[in-house]
């Protein structure tokens, strides 16, 4: 073997050597320990990475709860309390209960109720039609139907209604997990308070214009009338920029706002059929048979 390769294979190595050396060094220096419970939180999340807690994915958000050391503020909107259940176990922590919640729709503007005025040629999505286009109809408040929110939910808990035009929620499947409230340009999505029997009375509009106009916009327009707000006797329901509030966490499901509302805007859904009343003539004339 030549005095060059000899001194060659013995440069190369020394260089490695030096090398093995420093990284050495500089992997000590700059080493980030990682608590072992993190690991252990976020192996019992659901691994949606869906954000819905608020961080960006499951190890972003069991990286928050480990380094905060509580549960406060902090919840797992698709495992629900079973899962926020065990990763309190992991911690030593009390588990902290949240009510359940579920997506919501707040637009009943059907073709029925809110016919097009015009056509729009431009790209198909809910996002870029709201930044150079009010909609199709005289109502600029209501949904573009261009099922931003169908593409971005991850459970399959929303779909588009070929004859009403509206995405609509799957209770059983949606996770409340809140894609669809951040794809909505318009703002239509809210997160309510789940019902047992997914049972929901709440304002199908967020048209905010006087009476008159939103109700040339929509037949079933809110026009902020304050009949339901009258009506309501455990303050769940607010009137702001001529439109009705109901506060899911405030209503008892009586349904006495739905009966009063002039335009047909609450909607009410999962009940059974009310019954009848039965009027003071029909019942004389029963008797009297």
């Amino acid at each position: 073997m030549s005095a060059t390769l000899i001194y060659t294979v013995i440069t190369i190595s020394a260089i490695g050597a030096a090398s093995a050396v420093i990284l050495y060094f500089v992997a000590r220096k700059f080493f980030v320990f990682e608590d072992p419970r993190i690991e252990e939180v976020e192996n019992e999340l659901p691994s949606a990475n869906c954000g819905g807690c608020g961080f960006a994915g499951c190890h972003a958000f069991a990286e928050a709860i480990v380094t905060s050391g509580n549960l406060e503020g902090k919840y797992c909107p698709v495992g629900g309390s079973n899962v926020m259940a065990k990763v309190a176990g992991v911690m030593k922590l009390e588990a902290l209960e949240q009510t359940p919640r579920v997506a919501v729709l707040r637009c009943n503007g059907t073709c029925e109720f809110r016919p097009k005025t015009t056509n729009y040629e431009g790209a198909k999505t809910c996002a870029i039609a709201a930044m150079n286009f009010s909609g199709e109809t005289g109502c600029q408040f209501g949904c573009l139907g261009f099922a931003d929110c169908v593409n971005v939910c991850q459970f399959d808990a929303l779909h588009m209604n070929p004859s009403t035009g509206l995405p609509e929620v799957d209770d059983d499947k949606c996770t409340a997990c809140g894609a669809c409230v951040k794809a909505c340009p318009k703002f239509l999505f809210e997160l309510r308070k789940k019902a047992p029997k997914n049972r929901k009375i709440y304002v199908a509009c967020r048209n905010t214009e006087k009476g008159a106009v939103a109700k040339k916009s929509c037949e079933v327009a809110c026009i902020g009338c304050g009949k339901c707000e009258k009506e309501c006797a455990y303050e769940a329901i607010t009137i702001e920029n001529n439109l009705a509030f109901i506060d899911s966490d405030k209503c008892k499901l009586c349904r006495k706002c739905v009966a009063v509302c002039p335009t047909n805007s609450i909607i009410e859904t999962n009940f059974p059929p009310r019954k009848e009343k039965i009027t003071e003539n029909a019942s004389t004339e029963k008797v009297d048979a």
